[in-house]
């Protein structure tokens, strides 16, 4: 199967027009086709783009982020965050997720914590424009694979037992 490198900008807006996100003003994004490096429902479609098109991306969360996952919503003790003065929407890093957990709620006692990604059953829309189309070199796929072959490596191994300590 070939793979194609695709340069492209975009805007990322919610469901509601609100802009969340752009290239604009920054180096375009790059990817690999196949290999999952953007929400699917993206490449589905710009895979298909020229050089110097332009058009509108309709994501579903389920092509997207994904659907909310409440299993990864957790319940921990207020004092165990590393800083009390908090408030709904605020982001803290684990030691077990690469992705930040949201503050849900807070009550006297206890935070609950989203660790579904931030965008995770948004439905969304990508204004792009196809930069660059080309097929991968031998040598990009082949440092690409083994750059997934690592990161697959590392998380199959046996985590240390450590408390979950999110951080600020």
């Amino acid at each position: 199967m070939s793979h194609k490198v695709i340069s492209f900008h975009y805007t990322l807006s919610d469901c509601d027009g609100v802009v969340i996100e752009s290239s604009k003003d920054r180096e375009a994004v790059s990817f690999m086709s196949g290999m999952g490096m953007i929400v699917p429902g993206l490449e589905r479609e710009i895979i298909n783009y020229a050089a110097g098109q332009k058009g509108r991306v309709e994501v579903k969360a389920e092509d997207g982020y994904g659907l909310i996952d409440f299993s990864k919503f957790i319940q921990v003790p207020r004092e165990s965050l590393p800083k009390q003065d908090i408030k709904e929407g605020d982001l803290f890093q684990s030691n077990k997720s690469p992705l930040p957990f949201t503050v849900k709620q807070i009550t006297d006692t206890h935070v609950v914590l989203d660790g579904n990604h931030p965008l995770a059953g948004e439905d969304l829309s990508f204004d792009v424009e196809v930069i660059e189309v080309r097929e991968a070199s031998e040598q990009e796929l082949a440092q690409l694979q083994e750059m997934i072959a690592k990161a697959e490596a590392q998380a199959a191994q046996p985590q240390q037992p450590a408390e979950e300590q999110p951080q600020a």
